[in-house]
Parts: structure tokens; C-alpha cells; sequence
């Protein structure tokens, strides 16, 4: 059995190799000529890791990820530090650790782990059709793949979903402005084992170690759409939204390189329940396209990879069966993904001011164990446990 995977992405590379692993054979075709990941690093949370652990990557992994063994909010204009706490009981709990890392260090492990000259770049899709013992796809460039099943990977501005829900969706804006970038380390800015907030004003700024002695780095700001902003006044724009912060975040836009920051209007997709059409079915940001607020993003691709793969070698009784079998497993599963994003990007960004100002001040008492506990019930939620 044969299947195209539209996307090699994270989402479409995981599920690329899992299908193989599970006995079928894929054809994974891109858009773009070159990889260039959108964003400068992804958070792999346990249960992501133990996806691409199953896949095979559970040594090159851990060889790119950063080792953020605390956690803490720091107040946004004296530095000072609100709540501080380990991540090991999170560890213990879950049995396995989380991974900052480089997204372009992620996106290439995929790719040479399933073969990068297997993969046909600058293929762009503009039809999908299938009959009742296959699918072909069509490219921009006049060719045509055929194949018993296909997987539509191709990200929050699927081409694809619109054939398989037969209506097209709105992205919808979640309020607020994301730069983000690699700096070099420097513990005058924050500890090197720790993911390290500073909160206030319904802003954010952010940074996780990853491999090669780098923080990630984002900034967040609750700004309407379409500004006139890009990297020619970047420096300036953080400068003016941050001004009056702490010391660290003052050190932080001074150490950033803007050719090499990227500056993202945040969206996302209210959540649908239709994954599968026949033979086609999305995954990764083509079906649930959320916000980055609990790092679930690439996780929830790599999950429903996983899944695919198991539910099509587990079940007999057809691809379209098993298909829907994988849309039922991961609808829900995604949906709450999706809202809880939703819900947590609201209150950290003071849609409601009053929330906003009540989470700051129950930092300040957190020991860590209510953090913890939500993301240990977002974790155990996946498939792997």
C-alpha cells in the first residue's frame, strides 16, 4: 500500500516515517524548493518526544535539545523572580524529559532520517482526486502521483483542506504579536538550565536553552494586525513595547540579530471535527492550527503521526475504515489542544485585564505543583501515555 504525503514538515516527515515503520510505502512531496522553517525553535514536550522516540530518534534527539531542568516567572520590571521550580517532577511523573530545540536542527533530523533525496521538492499540489481505489494528486508542475491513500500535511494554509471539508475556514487572529530567534547564551540574561519568563503588562518575554549553547527567545505583545513593522524596526519596536523592563530583557533586544529574528502574527483555526474524506486525511496544523501558548503545536502533529500509522496497521477492514478510525482517535484529542491554547494565550496576553492581573499575583504563591499538574494531564493525554 501506497501513500502521498503532501508537506514535509514536521507533521508530514513524522508521518511519513511511521507509515513506513508500519509496513506502507510514501512519496512525500513539498512546496517550497528549500526548507525554511517558519520560527526559530520548537518546544517537544514528553509526549512529543516519545513519538519521535518510537520513531527512531530518540539518541539525535536528545543530541539537539536543551537541558531546561527549572521553570520560572520573573516580574517584568524589577527581574525579580516570581515563582521558581524544578521540572523533575514532571519528569518522574511522565518518564521523559522535554526538549527545546532548534527548529531547522528538528526539521533536518526528519528529513535525514527518512531520506532527503527521497522527497520531491518544488512540488506544489493544486487538485486532489480519488476514486473508489485510490487518490491522484496534481502539481503545478503538469505531473501527477497516484497512490492508495493520501495524507495532507501542509500546514495552517492547506491547500487541501478545502477539498476534504468542501468549505473553506478563517484563520482566526489570537490578538498578539510573536518576534522570536537564537541568541547566545549569557547568564546575565537568564540561567542556562531554565525556561525563563518575564510577565507584565498582558506581554511576555521568553527564553529555553537548546544545543549549541542557545536560548530560544520570543517576545509577545498584544498588538492589532498588519503593523508596519519589519526588520528594519525591530530593535526599535521591542525597545518602545518593553521599555521600563527589566535589566535581563533590556540585555536580550540588545544581543538579538533582527535579519535572523522573525516577527509572527499569531492565529489560529476554530477547531473542526471532519479530518477524513475517503481516502484523504489531514494532519498536523492542515486539521487543528493552534496557537504556540502551551507548545503543542508540532507535538499534536508528531501525536497524530503515530496514531495514523497504528491505526491503519492495527485494523483490516480497509484505508477508509481505518482512516476514520484515525480521525475519531484525534479529533477530541486536538480540539482541547487547540482551546486550551486558546484559553491560556488569554490570559497571559490580558484579554481580561482583571484575569491577567489575578495570574500575576497567584504566581507569586506557586510552588509548582499546580503548573506541573496541567501540563502533566496535557502530556498524558497523548497516545503514548
Amino acid at each position: 500500500m501506497k501513500a502521498i504525503v503532501i508537506g514535509a514538515g514536521i507533521g508530514g516527515m513524522s508521518a511519513a516515517i511511521a507509515l513506513e515503520k508500519a509496513g506502507f510505502t510514501t512519496a512525500v512531496f513539498e512546496a517550497v524548493k528549500e526548507m525554511k522553517p517558519v520560527g526559530a525553535a520548537i518546544s517537544i514536550w514528553p509526549n512529543g518526544v516519545k513519538c519521535l522516540n518510537a520513531l527512531g530518534m530518540k539518541a539525535s534527539l536528545r543530541a539537539l535539545g536543551g537541558n531546561m531542568a527549572f521553570m520560572a516567572y520573573n516580574d517584568a520590571h524589577s527581574g525579580a523572580t516570581l515563582t521558581r521550580f524544578s521540572m523533575d517532577p514532571l519528569v518522574q511523573q511522565v518518564g521523559e524529559h522535554p526538549y527545546p530545540v532548534a527548529r531547522a536542527e528538528l526539521q533536518a533530523m526528519l528529513i535525514d532520517t527518512y531520506g532527503r533525496s527521497r522527497i520531491g521538492f518544488g512540488k506544489r499540489v493544486t487538485q486532489v482526486e480519488q476514486t473508489a481505489t485510490g487518490v491522484t494528486a496534481w502539481f503545478d508542475d503538469g505531473s501527477q502521483q497516484q497512490a492508495d491513500f493520501l495524507i495532507a500535511a501542509d500546514g495552517t494554509h492547506s491547500v487541501i483542506r478545502h477539498y476534504v471539508l468542501g468549505e473553506s475556514v478563517e484563520r482566526r487572529y489570537a490578538g498578539y504579536v510573536n518576534w522570536n530567534g537564537l541568541v547566545t547564551i549569557d547568564e546575565s540574561i537568564a540561567p542556562a538550565d531554565q525556561w525563563t519568563t518575564f510577565v507584565g503588562e498582558g506581554k511576555r518575554v521568553s527564553l529555553m536553552p537548546v544545543s549549541g549553547n542557545r536560548f530560544y527567545f520570543f517576545f509577545d505583545v498584544p498588538l492589532p494586525k498588519g503593523l508596519p513593522e519589519d526588520r528594519s524596526t525591530l530593535k526599535d519596536d521591542l525597545r518602545g513595547y518593553f521599555a521600563g523592563w527589566a535589566d535581563p530583557v533590556q540585555r536580550l533586544i540588545d544581543a538579538i540579530n533582527p535579519e535572523t529574528t522573525n516577527r509572527v502574527e499569531i492565529h489560529d483555526i476554530e477547531p473542526f471535527s471532519q479530518f477524513v474524506k475517503g481516502r484523504v486525511a489531514l494532519l498536523g496544523d492542515a486539521a487543528h492550527s493552534t496557537t504556540p501558548d502551551i507548545g503543542q503545536g508540532g507535538c499534536a502533529a508528531m501525536e497524530d503521526a503515530i496514531v495514523l500509522a497504528q491505526t491503519l496497521a492495527a485494523h483490516s477492514l480497509g484505508i477508509e475504515d481505518g482512516l476514520l478510525r484515525y480521525q475519531a482517535r484525534r479529533v477530541e484529542r486536538t480540539k482541547d489542544l487547540v482551546l486550551k491554547a486558546r484559553k491560556r494565550c488569554d490570559v497571559t496576553h490580558a484579554k481580561d485585564a482583571a484575569i491577567t492581573a489575578a495570574w500575576y499575583q497567584e504566581l507569586k504563591n506557586e510552588t509548582g505543583e499546580r503548573v506541573l499538574a496541567g501540563m502533566c494531564d496535557t502530556i498524558e493525554g497523548g497516545p503514548l501515555g
